[in-house]
């Protein structure tokens, strides 16, 4: 699970920031703040994995927390959500390494963009052993832009796809039939089956066709 921090000064954006952030389960928030100094005392004793953080903040500004946690060398990740949108503000914060930008408003959608896109950087960071050229070309570049997804077809439900998403996300090196997905996330298997396809024809999934059965090959998935 990764500890995450929130630095808004908006009350109302820092509560939909925590309300999207639950809907993960891989994520929980461990403090909220309004402004970087706050942040960064808290930081000095108590160890976060990322940093949800506003542009515009008084006392110190998103940007200068960003420095403020380089120079004291601690440990950080960060997305920046914001009314900010110049190029040169962008260029400023990109320059320092965050992870993603998100101009407000921004959608549930876009922001479970944001946070997926950190889960798969951190999940190449945990890989052992000589990396390939690919893997540390993606390590390096953990700024590429958000896939655009097919639109949901009826029936189908956001939070339902994100449930998914993260089951497979957890079980990331083996092959899951609709039955065993079906089981982890209290669903039915038709169900699943409809979402699996969604995913399938988004090029988020592989599958292949399981013949150890003895009878009809099942159908087992994995993540890209």
């Amino acid at each position: 699970m990764y500890k995450v921090i929130i630095v808004e000064d908006d009350p109302m954006v820092a509560s939909i920031n925590q309300q999207y952030l639950q809907a993960n389960p891989l994520f929980q928030v461990i403090g909220e703040f309004r402004n970087g100094k706050e942040a960064l005392q808290y930081l000095k004793k108590h160890p976060a994995d990322l940093a949800i953080i506003d542009y515009y903040m008084p006392v110190m500004d998103g940007r200068q927390f960003i420095l403020a946690c380089h120079e004291d060398r601690i440990r950080l990740d960060f997305i920046m959500i914001t009314a900010a949108n110049s190029v040169k503000e962008i260029q400023e914060v990109l320059h320092l390494g965050i992870i993603d930008y998100l101009v407000k408003p921004f959608t549930f959608e876009r922001f479970q963009n944001a946070v997926q896109k950190y889960t798969d950087y951190r999940k190449l960071l945990r890989e052992t052993g000589p990396l390939s050229q690919d893997t540390i070309d993606r390590i390096l570049s953990p700024h590429p832009a958000a896939p655009v997804s097919l639109p949901l077809e009826k029936g189908l439900q956001f939070q339902t796809l994100q449930t998914i998403r993260n089951c497979l996300e957890e079980n990331a090196d083996v092959f899951l039939s609709s039955n065993e997905i079906a089981a982890r996330v209290s669903l039915s298997r038709i169900t699943v089956r409809r979402y699996m396809n969604y995913l399938l024809e988004n090029h988020e999934i592989i599958s292949q066709a399981d013949y150890s059965t003895g009878g009809r090959p099942s159908i087992k998935y994995r993540k890209r």
